[in-house]
């Protein structure tokens, strides 16, 4: 197994499934650390660094949601929650806390790997390209184009997985307005009215990080029949 397979961290209070996904994504190339539970994994995280965390919500103590928004604190790996089936209100509580994406139990391992697949290539790449870079201001907000950054002054904006990919679609076209359906599409998810309505949850968030006021959005528009645009200054 080479160093460059990414590092997955699972966290489930269930033994039987922990050990299952763990043997599952192994054989799949992932490196793969498990915890019992929300307490274990910050323990993990203290000192260790993961590609992505995929995450149970509902475990004893903490539970997912509650951990996913105290790691969006300072944290921007990609998280996938595991939802019980019917728990609409725990998949929309957890992309506003900062999930990337989620997936309702029970559920197929291949559709794991095609989510945690799908999440990863989101995530941006830093461009060999040494030349000048590539920056759109909003406001006191500088987007670097070419490596996906985004920064405030001298701190950098931390931004998941989902509000890169979003970042990296709307600045390849600013001022033009790219629909719901098309945004699913772009980020790979499947097509339907509660996928649309994840995405409404996540320009939501990546708001809150860009506009002076999230309400009146300057920056992020919402384009009536069209979609939603980038507006630049």
């Amino acid at each position: 197994m080479s160093e460059m397979d990414p590092h997955l961290l699972i966290v489930d209070d269930d033994e039987r499934i922990r050990d299952l996904l763990k043997k599952f994504l192994m054989r799949n190339g992932f490196l793969v650390t498990a915890a019992r539970d929300a307490a274990h994994a910050r323990r993990i995280l203290s000192g260790l660094d993961f590609d992505m965390i995929v995450l149970d919500v509902m475990m004893p103590g903490e539970d997912g949601v509650s951990l996913t928004r105290a790691l969006r604190e300072d944290n921007g790996t990609p998280i996938l929650l595991l939802t019980a089936r019917g728990e609409t209100e725990h998949r929309i509580a957890g992309l506003e806390a900062g999930a990337d994406d989620y997936l309702a139990k029970p559920f197929e391992p291949k559709e794991l790997l095609l989510r945690i697949n799908a999440i990863l290539r989101r995530m941006p790449e830093v461009s060999a390209d040494q030349g000048t870079p590539k920056f759109l201001q909003l406001g006191p907000i500088r987007y670097d184009i070419e490596r996906g950054e985004m920064w405030q002054g001298e701190e950098v904006v931390r931004l998941t997985a989902t509000e890169s990919q979003l970042m990296r679609l709307f600045s390849a076209q600013p001022g033009e307005a790219i629909s719901r359906a098309k945004l699913v599409e772009d980020l790979g998810r499947d097509r339907g009215q509660a996928q649309e309505r994840a995405v409404d949850v996540q320009i939501t968030r990546l708001r809150r990080k860009i506009e002076p006021d999230p309400k009146q959005p300057r920056y992020l528009q919402t384009v009536r029949g069209a979609g939603y645009m980038l507006a630049p200054d």
